[in-house]
């Protein structure tokens, strides 16, 4: 199973992309603008998602909240 773990000093964002469907709602909804959907598709065929800037997440969760497919969610740790 493939997953993306970009780190920052605070948080942590797990993708796993044979899990997502490529539905958008996590780059519609996160306030930070930092996820968008990539060009690669996963082995189902569907458009992946990918983050762009992680050192701008704050954390906040959106993305998680939003995924129908608990394919992304955000570990928060300590500074």
């Amino acid at each position: 199973m493939e997953t993306a773990n970009p780190k920052t000093k605070t948080h942590q964002i797990h993708i796993t992309h044979a899990r997502c469907k490529g539905c958008g709602l996590c780059v519609e909804f996160c306030p930070q603008h930092i996820l968008f959907q990539a060009k690669e598709t996963n082995s189902k065929g569907y458009r992946i998602v990918n983050i762009s800037d992680i050192e701008k997440c704050k954390g906040c969760g959106l993305c998680s909240m939003y995924c129908p497919e608990f394919a992304i969610w955000v570990e928060n740790g300590k500074e």
